[in-house]
């Protein structure tokens, strides 16, 4: 039994698990409003089939109307009241309540459930702004997508919350400007929740992707940087979890038996 991870960029993680696929915050398209993609399009290959879309919030960079109609007709799972401003785009909104578990496939394979996530800093006119993270549990283990987020406490409970340890942890380390606003994770505060979920590996996102028009280069090596750095800071913070970096495009598959 595996759990199988491809990072297409940004916060865009397709997840593999016991039969069951699911992607996270799709943004599947060659750019994303102003924001420029450094790299090509996700090839189809890489996300088609999935049976659920993990939604962490409305913000542009993560929820974009087109990519999400890409995927055809599945369950967008995500708060309530995103849901139903998913609805109204004409796709399927599928609002989870607190404590709420929702099967995805075989009903007695993969489930999830939505958990606490802190971003509230930019909120929009236009859009709900409930944000959340997701608890994914299958018979292979435990994946904690965390969405955007700051640190907060209840992290420690994530384990309690999921009835199992957290097998792999899908943490924000940056950011897609050399600066980060209050609600996000640097390297050294993702390595942080990573050592209070107790997660055994960690995969870095949200970062090397996406920038802003003329501001890729500009300070020197921003773009490259919070991988490593957040390797770094997991060997000092939380040493019995194991970073999967990958490039753009890139897949690891653990298990129980290790990576």
């Amino acid at each position: 039994m595996t759990i199988s991870l491809t990072w297409l960029g940004h916060a865009t993680v397709v997840l593999d698990i016991d039969g069951v696929r699911l992607i996270a915050d799709p943004l599947l398209r060659r750019h994303n409003g102003v924001l420029r993609r450094r790299g090509g399009q996700p090839d189809d290959s890489a996300w088609s089939g999935a049976h659920a879309v993990l939604l962490s919030h409305l913000h542009h960079d993560h929820a974009e109307v087109a990519s999400l109609q890409m995927l055809g007709d599945v369950p967008v799972l995500t708060a309530i009241e995103n849901a139903a401003w998913v609805d109204r785009k004409g796709l399927g909104g599928r609002g989870l309540g607190e404590g709420e578990w929702v099967g995805v496939g075989d009903p007695d394979g993969v489930t999830v459930r939505l958990v606490d996530a802190v971003h509230h800093s930019r909120p929009m006119p236009h859009r709900p702004n409930a944000a959340n993270g997701h608890l994914v549990r299958g018979r292979s283990g435990v994946v904690w997508v965390a969405g955007d987020t700051d640190l907060y406490p209840a992290m420690s409970d994530l384990a309690t919350l999921a009835g199992a340890p957290i097998d792999v942890a899908v943490v924000p380390v940056g950011g897609w400007g050399p600066r980060l606003s209050p609600g996000h994770m640097g390297p050294e505060e993702a390595a942080e929740a990573c050592r209070r979920s107790g997660a055994r590996w960690a995969l870095p996102v949200h970062w090397k992707t996406l920038h802003a028009p003329a501001g890729r280069t500009f300070p020197k090596g921003w773009m490259d940087s919070a991988g490593p750095r957040f390797t770094d800071a997991l060997a000092q913070l939380a040493p019995a979890c194991e970073a999967i970096v990958v490039d753009v495009g890139g897949s690891r598959t653990v298990s129980a038996d290790g990576p």
